[in-house]
Protein backbone atom coordinates (compact mmCIF):
# COMPACT_ATOMS: atom_id res chain seq x y z
CA UNK A 1 0.00 0.00 0.00
CA UNK A 2 2.28 2.70 -1.22
CA UNK A 3 -0.51 5.91 -0.20
CA UNK A 4 -1.31 4.49 3.22
CA UNK A 5 -1.09 7.38 5.64
CA UNK A 6 0.85 7.14 8.86
CA UNK A 7 0.70 8.51 11.96
CA UNK A 8 4.80 10.40 12.77
CA UNK A 9 5.83 12.96 14.67
CA UNK A 10 8.80 15.38 13.36
CA UNK A 11 10.86 17.52 16.00
CA UNK A 12 12.20 20.48 14.00
CA UNK A 13 15.41 22.44 16.53
CA UNK A 14 16.00 25.75 15.32
CA UNK A 15 19.16 27.25 16.08
CA UNK A 16 19.13 31.49 16.43
CA UNK A 17 15.32 31.80 15.79
CA UNK A 18 15.25 35.02 14.67
CA UNK A 19 17.06 34.73 12.04
CA UNK A 20 16.00 30.86 10.31
CA UNK A 21 11.92 30.81 11.92
CA UNK A 22 10.64 32.61 8.39
CA UNK A 23 11.71 29.53 5.66
CA UNK A 24 10.97 27.19 8.58
CA UNK A 25 7.81 28.92 8.76
CA UNK A 26 7.46 28.69 4.75
CA UNK A 27 7.93 25.59 4.16
CA UNK A 28 5.48 24.55 7.12
CA UNK A 29 2.50 26.27 5.47
CA UNK A 30 3.23 25.09 2.46
CA UNK A 31 2.70 21.80 3.92
CA UNK A 32 -0.11 22.44 6.04
CA UNK A 33 -2.16 19.42 4.88
CA UNK A 34 -0.23 17.30 6.48
CA UNK A 35 0.49 18.85 10.18
CA UNK A 36 -2.65 17.80 12.35
CA UNK A 37 -0.58 20.01 15.63
CA UNK A 38 2.26 22.17 16.40
CA UNK A 39 4.14 22.94 19.76
CA UNK A 40 6.70 25.18 19.98
CA UNK A 41 9.00 25.41 22.54
CA UNK A 42 11.32 28.09 24.04
CA UNK A 43 14.58 26.28 24.51
CA UNK A 44 16.59 29.40 26.32
CA UNK A 45 13.53 30.66 28.11
CA UNK A 46 15.35 34.11 29.31
CA UNK A 47 17.08 34.30 25.71
CA UNK A 48 16.28 37.89 23.86
CA UNK A 49 19.09 37.34 20.88
CA UNK A 50 20.39 34.08 18.90
CA UNK A 51 17.71 32.09 20.70
CA UNK A 52 16.96 28.65 19.89
CA UNK A 53 13.74 27.03 19.41
CA UNK A 54 12.37 23.30 19.19
CA UNK A 55 8.97 22.78 17.09
CA UNK A 56 7.33 19.52 17.50
CA UNK A 57 4.66 18.79 14.59
CA UNK A 58 2.26 15.72 15.14
CA UNK A 59 1.74 14.35 11.20
CA UNK A 60 -0.33 12.65 9.25
CA UNK A 61 0.69 11.47 5.54
CA UNK A 62 2.61 8.81 3.39
CA UNK A 63 5.87 7.96 4.46
CA UNK A 64 7.20 9.72 1.36
CA UNK A 65 5.20 12.98 1.99
CA UNK A 66 6.73 12.97 5.95
CA UNK A 67 10.41 11.86 4.79
CA UNK A 68 10.46 14.75 1.79
CA UNK A 69 9.33 16.85 4.48
CA UNK A 70 11.46 15.95 7.25
CA UNK A 71 14.43 16.28 4.76
CA UNK A 72 13.86 19.70 3.17
CA UNK A 73 13.67 21.34 6.71
CA UNK A 74 16.78 19.96 7.49
CA UNK A 75 18.39 20.90 4.15
CA UNK A 76 17.42 24.47 6.09
CA UNK A 77 20.17 26.45 7.28
CA UNK A 78 20.28 25.95 10.97
CA UNK A 79 17.76 23.56 11.29
CA UNK A 80 17.93 19.98 12.24
CA UNK A 81 14.92 17.73 12.05
CA UNK A 82 13.98 14.08 12.78
CA UNK A 83 10.84 12.42 12.19
CA UNK A 84 9.50 9.43 13.78
CA UNK A 85 6.66 7.49 12.34
CA UNK A 86 4.43 5.86 14.77
CA UNK A 87 2.34 3.59 13.10
CA UNK A 88 2.77 0.76 10.66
Amino acid sequence: MPNKKHLATITILVKDRQTNSENVNKMLTENSHLIMSRLGVNVQRSCVENCTGMIALAVEGTTKEINDLTEKLDELYGIVAKASVMTE
